[in-house]
């Protein structure tokens, strides 16, 4: 996959990229997002069968997982254009689930934990599909919706940080709410970025695609563990 990276420049709406590259990164993209997912289901296998996550709670779970976040973004930015991107990506999804696995052991302890999961799994998946048919009909330039987005991102990650302290029950179903809703439009955003040219690298299309479909199924995932989990 590595020959097939581009760099190329962009001169404005549409962008200087053929049809067929862009063809070519939205196809490696796809095919590298599914082969993400492997990693991602490992680590939260891992988490949920040894409880490793079950002791990061409060501010130093927060500090440890944007830590390790963070690090990770960092490392694949810098070896998107390299041999190592693809397993640096892959090891960054691991960790991933590993973090989403305190989670999931959550809601697997309700009764109907096993149909939580898999509800909120077809919720991420239809949130998908609908993203990727409306970005592939909408012939508008959405480039403008990115910096809207991201002061969104800023604002549900200072509410997060604020409610860590505060504890409100109200507080975190409305940043689960809010944050489906952002990162849902974040999937709209990237996929259009992709099949307008926008995004010529199909391991740095992956990383954003990846991070909206994790954030829609870990808040849809909390969602439905607060109003619908069963206990025996």
């Amino acid at each position: 996959m590595n020959d097939q990276l581009q760099t190329i420049g962009r001169t404005g709406y549409g962008y200087d990229v053929s049809q067929d590259q862009r063809q070519r990164v939205m196809r490696n993209t796809y095919w590298l997002l599914a082969l993400s997912l492997l990693p991602t289901v490992l680590g939260a296998w891992v988490g949920v069968q040894t409880g490793i996550t079950q002791s990061l709670r409060g501010g130093m779970g927060m500090i440890i997982f944007l830590a390790g976040a963070f690090g990770f973004m960092f490392a694949i930015q810098k070896t998107k254009d390299s041999a190592a991107g693809v397993p640096v990506l892959l090891a960054f999804t691991f960790f991933m689930g590993l973090m989403l696995s305190r989670l999931i052991a959550m809601v697997l302890g309700f009764k109907n934990g096993p149909e939580l999961v898999m509800t909120a799994f077809g919720g991420t998946a239809g949130v998908f599909f609908v993203m990727a048919t409306l970005a592939s009909v909408i012939k508008r330039d959405l480039s403008g919706m990115g910096k809207w987005l991201f002061v969104g991102v800023l604002v549900l990650l200072a509410g997060s940080v604020i409610n860590l302290f505060v504890g409100s029950s109200a507080g975190m179903l409305a940043i689960s709410v809010a944050a489906i809703g952002i990162f849902s439009a974040y999937m709209l955003y990237d996929l259009k970025q992709i099949l307008d040219g926008g995004e010529t690298n199909y391991i740095s299309a992956t990383l954003a695609l990846y991070l909206d479909i994790f954030n829609v199924f870990q808040n849809l995932l909390a969602l439905l563990g607060i109003f619908g989990g069963e206990r025996d």
